[in-house]
């Protein structure tokens, strides 16, 4: 049976491999994406896309699409360089912000430990990651662990992430920390970057969950985790504690409802290839081959938003115009279909939708008719 499952494993990297193109190496699936994927488990192009690895923004670029969507270079060095000074003399700054923010009752941090996690490959690096998990938990004492990574299966097939660092608390709990480069202005940070952060950290949440459960006895996962920031226009790190149970809830939810990734792949065209140096004409046939299921949302989350919409808008869908007007819809995809049942030339008028239509468009032509008496009269 495991011969089997291990047979079947290596046919879908290779099939993902030559989705990707020869040579092409695979992108790595992060927190960042998955948690863009959870939030739209219906479209089937981007699972693929993010599941064989495929450089999406190298992808648009060569369909004329590019995109807009991603950090600055700017951005990334600042970043950077806030992180380490955040991790600087062994973690210091953070232990105290978590023992501060998170558990004042146990013993302060004194002297942190901070495993070696080098290893070989991703598969090696996550089992360092699980042994090094293991030990701090019956250690006893505080323990930082600097990116350690961490595996997540997802459609079937596993995607390997990397938190920015774990804290083991002396009591055998665990605790994600997230270390953001926005500042924090008089103790609150803006609401939707601080949404966006609880997301991805909801996903470490999950596969640190996983790591636990093969532990006998099972470690706790906290649900509140550390995110750090600058304090207002300092570099100096400030921490705040933010409860993930609903992201971690939901983020659950949508990955069990991806398809699998060997589904998707074994629906696709013989020859299919994502690969940016095929001719523009052979790639868009290629993209068109998956579905795609695209919502104005997109344009903050995925690199191919630009050339979804385009195409979603030259169809006339009706998702171009958000998922609430999609679903307020039901049965009626296009607006062309819309338009038809709004003036009474198709649908079923025992339809909600359809009826709700018709009634707006009577209101509508009423008022325009009123408007114009109005205008005549003067």
């Amino acid at each position: 049976m495991n011969k089997s499952l291990s047979k079947r494993g290596t046919a879908l990297r290779h099939q993902l491999a030559e989705l990707r193109g020869p040579g092409v190496p695979a992108r790595t699936l992060d927190a960042r994406a998955l948690a863009a994927l959870a939030a739209n488990p219906g479209c089937r192009r981007r699972a693929i896309l993010d599941g064989a690895g495929v450089d999406k923004a190298a992808l648009a670029d060569a369909l004329g699409a590019p995109s807009a969507f991603g950090q600055s270079q700017f951005a990334f060095m600042r970043g950077n360089a806030f992180e380490a000074r955040v991790k600087a003399d062994g973690g210091a700054e953070l232990l105290r912000l978590a023992h501060r923010k998170l558990d004042p009752g146990a013993e302060p941090p004194q002297e942190a430990h901070v495993p070696d996690l080098t290893a070989q490959g991703p598969d090696g690096r996550t089992a360092r990651t699980a042994l090094a998990l293991r030990e701090a938990t019956g250690a006893g004492g505080w323990t930082l662990l600097d990116h350690p990574l961490l595996a997540l299966e997802v459609a079937g097939s596993p995607a390997f992430l990397e938190p920015d660092a774990v804290v083991v608390h002396p009591d055998g709990s665990w605790t994600v920390v997230e270390i953001k480069s926005f500042p924090m202005l008089d103790g609150s940070a803006d609401p939707a970057k601080v949404g966006a952060a609880a997301r991805q950290a909801a996903v470490y949440v999950l596969a640190l969950e996983d790591v636990a459960a093969r532990l006998d006895p099972a470690p706790r996962v906290r649900h509140r985790v550390l995110l750090v920031c600058p304090k207002d226009f300092s570099n100096l790190p400030t921490a705040f504690a933010v409860d993930v149970r609903k992201q971690r809830a939901v983020t659950a939810r949508q990955l069990t409802r991806l398809t699998r990734i060997q589904d998707i792949a074994d629906a696709l065209p013989e020859g299919v290839c994502f690969s940016p140096e095929l001719p523009p004409e052979e790639l868009t046939a290629a993209v068109e081959a998956v579905p795609a299921t695209y919502a104005p949302e997109c344009l903050a989350s995925c690199e191919l938003a630009f050339h979804c919409r385009a195409r979603s808008r030259a169809r006339g869908a009706v998702t171009a115009l958000g998922r609430s007007v999609r679903a307020e819809l039901g049965g009626l995809s296009t607006v062309e279909d819309v338009l038809a049942a709004a003036h009474g030339e198709a649908g079923d008028p025992d339809d909600p939708a359809v009826a709700a239509l018709r009634r707006a468009a009577a209101l509508r032509a009423e008022a325009l008719a009123s408007a114009g008496r109005e205008a005549a009269c003067r």
